[in-house]
């Protein structure tokens, strides 16, 4: 705790830091509850993708022995060409949306390829677009984990030492004050009665 002035200026002072501290301190307590809540949200979502992927791999596996074929699913038959995400904000945190991705497919050969291929391209699509859209979503997690933590920490600066701090050192202050006005009413009193004694 830093050394205070026993002063009224540092008194008013004080009492105004309190004040602040405790509009901002609601503000605050507000914003780690969305984060938390949209943290769940957003991990909830995850889940989700990584449920629907689990289900597309379980399709997968009745085509695992053609992706064998040599020559035929390469990699450079499908890619990405971009990535769309726009900017969101929540409680004041800038985080990535996925928007989704567009892709190319290289050219081949229709009567030279087996019929499998097409769908085999479009299952592949769906596992990139899932891929892509919890990797965004990790970003927002990350994002809004980091913010909680800040939050958090501001949260418990305010609430269990600044607040208590600050109405420790106004306690002190108006003992202070108080004990110097009771010794000058004291010393006031001393004073007039040895003027009158004084004067008789």
């Amino acid at each position: 705790m830093a050394k205070i002035k026993l002063t009224k200026n540092e008194l008013k002072k004080q009492k105004d830091s309190l004040k602040m501290y405790q509009r901002y301190l609601p503000t605050l307590m507000l914003k780690k509850q969305q984060l938390q809540g949209e943290i769940r949200t957003t991990e909830i979502r995850i889940k989700e993708l990584m449920e629907e992927k689990d289900l597309l791999d379980e399709s997968f596996k009745n085509w695992v022995g053609v992706f064998g074929e040599t020559g035929v699913f390469v990699p450079e038959l499908l890619k990405i060409t971009s990535l769309r995400t726009s900017e969101g904000n929540i409680a004041g945190v800038s985080i990535p949306i996925f928007q989704g991705a567009d892709f190319e497919v290289a050219p081949y050969d229709l009567a030279r390829t087996p019929l499998w291929l097409d769908v085999a391209v479009e299952k592949m699509e769906q596992v990139i677009l899932l891929d892509l859209e919890a990797q965004i979503l990790e970003e927002q997690r990350k994002r809004l984990d980091h913010e909680l933590r800040v939050t958090t920490q501001r949260v418990n600066l305010f609430e269990k030492i600044k607040i208590p701090e600050t109405k420790g050192s106004i306690k002190k202050i108006g003992v202070y004050l108080g004990d110097q006005q009771t010794s000058a009413v004291v010393r006031g009193k001393i004073a007039k009665s040895g003027l009158e004694k004084a004067a008789k």
